[in-house]
């Protein structure tokens, strides 16, 4: 009798799982490193755990500009990744298989026309990139530090993008699950947004990183970095955008956070 593609999917997943080489000694050591997932209970940590092993198994990890990777370099990263996707399937990372790593910030080249029609070539120095159907580029000098609880994380931000990316342009609007309302999202989003700008317009301080008001994709990845790094500060500032995320990620972070102020922001280029 036939395999249907559901079952082929789930014989080949396992098997990839199964032969995985991620020892107990490394995890513990990846793990440990990030207060967001040293709050994750054991169900919670092993389905990561699986979740990382094809992460691994699909996406090629490499170094650029004379950096080299290892194995616990790339189990770093992979984590940090897979935290997003804990409750939601791998498949959200489907259609694209490159991250590239570089030693400290990059200075990518991007052309753009303005409201002249003038063309200008932008050359700035950023800590992470997402290209629509494209790579991740990463500064491992930002990936490779400890977690501050300060809601700033790089490789959450541009793996945020990509979850944004699924319906085109990063605009902060990912493709939704069935039972979330659009209206509500983009009532929350909204509301949040024009109050976040126009603190920043003010110059006002705010412990959420300003970056955050450089557009509405960008406001979505930044609050995406806090409410897994610093969920209460997501949650007192914007509950409904908490709620939103909450919704949208099927996680409630939270819940299993210790009760610990939130620490400053640092800034950190990153698109």
């Amino acid at each position: 009798m036939a395999w249907g593609f559901a079952a082929l999917k789930r014989w080949r997943r396992e098997r990839i799982i199964g032969r995985s080489e991620i020892g107990d000694r490394a995890w513990r050591t990846a793990v440990e490193r990030f207060g967001f997932l040293r709050a994750l209970d054991a169900g919670d940590l092993a389905r990561l755990r699986r979740t990382v092993a094809l992460f691994l198994h699909d996406k090629r990890v490499h170094g650029a500009g004379g950096l080299e990777l290892n194995e616990a370099m790339r189990l770093r990263i992979a984590v940090q990744a897979c935290i997003l996707i804990l409750n939601l399937d791998i498949d959200y990372y489907a259609g694209w298989v490159e991250i590239i790593v570089y030693p400290d910030e990059f200075i990518p080249e991007h052309e753009y026309v303005d409201e002249h029609g003038l063309v200008h070539v932008s050359r700035e120095p950023h800590a992470g990139e997402a290209w629509l159907n494209g790579p991740v580029i990463l500064s491992w000098a930002d990936v490779a530090g400890d977690s501050g609880g300060d809601g700033v994380n790089v490789v959450i931000h541009e793996f945020a993008h990509k979850l944004d990316m699924l319906n085109g342009e990063a605009n902060g609007f990912p493709p939704l699950h069935r039972d979330m309302s659009r209206a509500a999202w983009a009532q929350a989003f909204g509301d949040a947004y024009r109050d976040f700008c126009a603190r920043v317009d003010a110059g006002r301080y705010t412990e959420i990183d300003p970056y955050a008001a450089e557009s509405p994709g960008e406001f979505f990845a930044v609050l995406s970095e806090a409410f897994f790094d610093s969920p209460r500060l997501v949650h007192s500032a914007y509950p409904a955008v908490y709620a939103q995320l909450a919704q949208f990620y099927r996680q409630d972070p939270a819940a299993r956070m210790p009760d610990t102020p939130a620490a400053a922001w640092r800034p950190l280029r990153r698109r």
